[in-house]
């Protein structure tokens, strides 16, 4: 059975002292681990520091980003290892924002991904489609293509042992929401197309999600979480998120 899975994603938020802060009431106030796992994804620089808040807690730490090569020549890059270093479990790999303002390809994101694993990272692909292409019909190509990409480099066991995160181009931090049918048609494709080797593998939703829309999208029978932008930067708004999953699993 698929693990459920909250994960906040902090992007480009905050300072060395509000990241302690927030890790820390999270690390106070979240102790249901066995019901769901909780892992934040704070800027690269506050790793370390938050990674220090919550090394006794049960919420989990991840990166935002990662270089796909181990070492080298290649200023301004984090590596697999140094992320693991630094006590990262999660690695976020195709993040949206990595495809369309920094150019990463699928190539590129497959890599990542190839290297997050050897390293022992878990990664969470994200895979999406822009508006243009939903209007146009073209929403399960476009993810079913980001997600062959991968398996084509990596393997389709090696994927299926990850995490994929659905996340409309279109929704994130917009304030549009896929509705949690439009959400699970996603959902129910990309397990579809992970067959019987994906049985387990958990798949979050991102795009907007809130304590308002939580509860009716991880209500869905293909949906093992959420992957959180804007409310994942308050504790409160963001466990009770969790709480939420909890109470539809």
């Amino acid at each position: 059975m698929p693990n459920a899975l909250v994960a906040g994603n902090w992007k480009m938020h905050g300072t060395a002292a509000s990241a302690a802060q927030l890790a820390s009431q999270l690390a106070r106030q979240w102790a249901d681990a066995d019901a769901a796992e909780v892992i934040v994804f704070p800027p690269a620089v506050h790793i370390a520091t938050v990674a220090s808040v919550l090394v006794e807690s049960s919420v989990a730490i991840g990166a935002q980003n990662l270089s796909q090569f181990e070492s080298g020549a290649f200023t301004g890059e984090i590596s697999a290892a140094m992320l693991v270093d630094l006590g990262c479990k999660y690695v976020l790999v195709g993040h949206s924002e990595r495809r369309t303002v920094f150019g990463e390809s699928s190539h590129c994101v497959a890599e990542k991904f190839v290297a997050a694993q050897a390293a022992g990272l878990i990664p969470i692909l994200c895979v999406g489609e822009t508006l243009q292409q939903r209007q146009q019909g073209q929403t399960m190509t476009v993810v079913a293509d980001q997600i062959a990409a991968v398996v084509e480099q990596a393997g389709l066991d090696r994927v299926c042992d990850g995490v994929i995160a659905y996340e409309p181009v279109w929704a994130i931090g917009t304030g549009e929401t896929a509705s949690p049918q439009q959400a699970q048609q996603v959902h129910q494709g990309i397990r579809a197309q992970l067959g019987d080797a994906g049985i387990d593998t958990s798949l979050l939703y991102g795009g907007s999600v809130n304590g308002d829309n939580a509860r009716q999208l991880f209500g869905q029978p293909d949906i093992n979480g959420g992957l959180v932008g804007g409310a994942s930067l308050e504790a409160d708004s963001f466990l009770n998120i969790a709480q939420q999953l909890i109470e539809q699993q």
